[in-house]
């Protein structure tokens, strides 16, 4: 039976062979999928697979077929989007409270990050998560829900158990917090910033370390705060610390605070280019920043491209077929009814994404 890859569900078996848009087989018929097939199928564009029939459905469940599954599931409000909207409003509280009584709502903090990293859990499309375009419009709390929810999967992604991801999403939620103590007026400055409103903002790690060491027990949320911009080679603040005496919490959250600067409006420029932003990251890898952690990232980040139309250098508008890890900026892509190596093919690359 046909179904839309949406309405799947872990335990499906394939019917048929699974083969993306430019004919790629992604998955053999009789696979018994799980939520990385899932996903795997998302990433690539397939909409509709082949499925054996299901067992009967349990009494009391409602059985309808494919394509209205597909469509209530398209139709629903997105759960992420609404968790990721409401922890903006929290943290924005938690800011004005602080600005306030000069002390972390923790249980407010704590409900916030819960709810979030529960909902990251279930999310499937994780995507969704490291695309979410963060404006310049409350840019401060939309940076650091993004940030917690980045250091989150990136901390799965490199094996810690599932309580230590929490806390490090955590400290990634937290690590902007001294921010609170800095004027909003210097914070959404449309221009550049003078000297010493530049230094003031740089003090906002070691504000944000004090704020926590006072309300939490953590030692790692208060260290994501307080490392945050330090770089392996010794050129970051405050202590321009270098390699191993920078902590791995720090140097989680720092590679998911680059990547979400960099991808954001500011008041005082646009954002980067998504593909800018991942040679960029990719380039401070060989100096600043840990490139373990960023090879992780790019490991998950760079199939979300799969299917997507780009402008090569010539002009021509192709679509990436396939992405490899030994060249993550060389993939496999469709232009004109031919296949293009761009690994192989030096003289020709991907400028941008096509409109």
């Amino acid at each position: 039976m046909k179904m839309h890859v949406t309405a799947l569900r872990p335990g499906d078996r394939l019917a048929a062979d699974a083969y993306n848009p430019f004919g790629l087989l992604i998955l053999s018929a009789g696979a018994v999928l799980d939520d990385n097939d899932i996903n795997r199928l998302l990433l690539h564009r397939i909409e509709y697979v082949d499925i054996e029939p299901r067992l009967p459905e349990t009494p009391g469940q409602a059985s309808t077929d494919s394509s209205q599954a597909a469509t209530a599931v398209a139709r629903a409000p997105n759960p992420f989007t609404r968790t990721f909207n409401a922890a903006v409003h929290d943290v924005r509280n938690i800011f004005e409270h602080i600005r306030t009584t000069g002390e972390i709502s923790v249980q407010v903090l704590e409900t916030t990050a819960e709810l979030l990293l529960d909902e990251l859990r279930h999310e499937r499309d994780l995507v969704r998560v490291l695309l979410t375009s963060v404006s310049h419009d409350q840019y401060t709390y939309r940076h650091s829900v993004q940030v917690g929810s980045i250091c989150y999967y990136i901390a799965k992604w490199h094996g810690y158990a599932e309580s230590d991801c929490v806390r490090i999403g955590t400290a990634g939620l937290l690590h902007d917090i001294g921010k609170a103590r800095i004027p909003e007026s210097i914070l959404n400055k449309p221009g550049a910033l003078t000297d010493e409103e530049f230094a003031f903002v740089r003090r906002h790690v070691e504000f944000g370390y004090e704020l926590i060491r006072r309300s939490f027990k953590d030692e790692w949320y208060a260290l994501g705060a307080l490392q945050h911009h330090e770089r392996l080679d010794g050129s970051g603040y405050p202590y321009g610390l270098k390699g191993d005496d920078i902590h791995p919490v720090g140097r989680i959250v720092a590679v998911a605070d680059v990547y979400s600067a960099m991808i954001s409006e500011r008041s005082y420029r646009q954002k980067k280019h998504l593909l800018e932003v991942l040679r960029e990251i990719y380039q401070m890898s060989f100096s600043q920043l840990d490139p373990h952690i960023v090879q992780t990232f790019l490991r998950q980040m760079m199939p979300s491209f799969i299917g997507k139309a780009v402008r090569l250098s010539d002009g021509r508008v192709a679509r990436i077929a396939m992405v490899y890890e030994h060249d993550w900026f060389g993939p496999l892509v469709h232009v004109e009814g031919e296949f293009i190596d761009l690994s192989r093919e030096k003289h020709l690359r991907i400028e941008e994404f096509a409109v």
